[in-house]
């Protein structure tokens, strides 16, 4: 079956659209880093012999192949070779403490770990040892010889295709299972939507493979036929390089990455017109950032919202809504939302509360976890569906946007009042001295907890001038106890601001 056609199926198999792919234009390319290119005749080959590899050496339908490195060609070959085997692609998160890393490969079950010179040498040549270890390196000496073919598989919508492991920075993080069914509904729409739209599909795909934010710019390129090329760290000027040259139409970027192009010097220096689609997800996007976005960088400006567990999915069309760039977006078809108080009961519109969501595209649950699989879900007790928790508190507009006033677990509590750490923050972003803020909640004897602030300031900025002329225009409830100066606000490999961090530093 042609792939354009297989696509428009409420069904089908991934490995199975690459091979259509390949028949269909074998030379064109499909993979691309800063040391390979792959076409897609070569593709397919050389998944097929590494899933051959797999089988032989012992690995089960739905069991998980853990790999571990920085992005790569070869990376991304063996996350696509372990879902053509039958098996499960596990990415490890590079950040992670050995012990993190351990926890995760025993919890997904892997024989097998992929793992990149870099961290082995790293983690040592005992890290793992009851595990067979492949270098990322050496792929292609360890797969099977040319003209291989693995042995049939045809996926069953429930067959777990790949699991994705939390971000957590406390104990081991939890991973989060997709089925096919759930990566099919996920991207198969949005290839089919590239194709129709007659675009030419390249994609940069700048944030890790081990990261769900990443799929955006690398599964549905791959169903629609594209080329994705991988980038290992981030940088600006090699990613305007990329884009220039690649003639890039499609990337997915976090909001701290747009915000380091817009504060490079010498991005104006670039062509970057062949973009045409440009997504954000993974971290709040101020109306601001998003409005030097639209201003500076050619194509479209979509914002996802949604948990890679799943839940609503709102997406926002921020070119086509510059009057809504403070939102969300709106619930994407297929996604409902609910926004109810803290006993559960759903609030007015207008009113803020706790966001809970679904949609076609939730998670299976968490490997091994449905304790956790059950705290993460809202059950109605009307029809008894499953809804995830979002985590945010929000709420919705007239006409049906979604504004995130802040994180359900920051929300700070303050002689009984609910702060919320957004609003404090948008104060102090005000302030001409400031250039990044956060707000975290810490315990107090006097108010049970108290908001104190942290700031990265401009050159000449003036923590206790800020801290009085925020204090000034806010409500003695809400007003902040102190301010911090910081050189650099702790984040994850993807953005995410770790207010964990910033809370330590203020008990240690």
């Amino acid at each position: 079956m042609e792939p354009v056609a297989a696509l428009e199926a409420p069904f089908g198999d991934f490995s199975a659209i690459l091979k259509g792919w390949a028949v269909h234009h074998p030379d064109a390319l499909a993979l691309r880093d800063d040391t390979r290119e792959v076409c897609w005749a070569d593709l397919v080959d050389l998944v097929e012999r590494l899933a051959t590899r797999l089988v032989e050496t012992g690995l089960q339908r739905g069991q998980s192949v853990a790999i571990l490195g920085t992005s790569t060609v070869e990376y991304a070959l063996v996350f696509l070779a372990a879902v053509r085997a039958g098996g499960v692609a596990a990415p490890l998160t590079t950040s992670a403490s050995p012990e993190q890393l351990v926890g995760m490969a025993k919890d997904s079950g892997a024989i097998h770990l992929f793992i990149d010179a870099a961290k082995a040498a790293e983690l040592g040549p005992d890290f793992m040892a009851d595990l067979m270890h492949v270098p990322l390196e050496n792929i292609d000496q360890w797969m099977a010889p040319p003209g291989a073919r693995a042995p049939d598989f045809v996926p069953e919508p429930k067959d777990p295709f790949n699991i994705i492991y939390s971000s957590g920075t406390t104990g081991i993080p939890k991973g989060i299972v997709h089925s096919h069914q759930m990566r099919w509904r996920q991207f198969a729409a949005t290839a089919l939507s590239y194709l129709g739209a007659g675009l030419e599909v390249r994609s940069l795909a700048s944030t890790p493979l081990y990261s769900n934010t990443t799929m955006v710019a690398f599964l549905p390129v791959l169903l629609a036929g594209g080329c994705v090329r991988v980038m290992g760290k981030f940088d600006c000027a090699k990613w305007l390089e990329h884009a220039q040259r690649d003639r890039t139409t499609i990337t997915m970027l976090v909001p701290v990455q747009y915000q380091r192009l817009m504060d490079f010097a010498g991005f104006d220096d670039f062509d970057l017109s062949s973009l045409r689609l440009k997504y954000c997800t993974s971290a709040p996007f101020s109306a601001d950032l998003k409005r030097e976005v639209l201003r500076r960088m050619p194509g479209g400006l979509i914002e996802i919202y949604s948990m890679t567990e799943g839940g609503v999915v709102c997406l926002l069309a921020a070119h086509e809504f510059p009057e809504k760039l403070h939102t969300v977006g709106r619930p994407a078809p297929g996604s409902e939302l609910k926004v109810l108080d803290d006993e559960d009961r759903e609030v007015p519109p207008g009113t803020a509360g706790n966001l809970i969501g679904r949609s076609l595209t939730m998670m299976s649950g968490y490997k091994n976890r449905p304790d956790k699989t059950a705290e993460a879900q809202w059950i109605d007790p009307a029809t008894g569906e499953a809804w995830m928790r979002m985590g945010d508190i929000g709420r919705v507009d007239a006409e049906g946007f979604v504004e995130l006033v802040g994180r359900a677990k920051d929300m700070i509590i303050s002689g009984g009042f609910n702060i919320y750490p957004s609003d404090l923050e948008a104060e102090l972003l005000k302030e001409p001295g400031v250039v990044e803020v956060a707000v975290v909640g810490v315990p107090s004897r006097a108010w049970g907890e108290t908001p104190v602030g942290f700031v990265v300031l401009k050159d000449g900025g003036d923590c206790d001038a800020i801290l009085a002329s925020v204090n000034a225009r806010l409500g003695k409830t809400q007003r902040l106890s102190a301010l911090h100066p910081i050189d650099e606000m702790p984040r994850s490999h993807i953005g995410k601001l770790l207010k964990t961090e910033l809370r330590a530093r203020l008990s240690a």
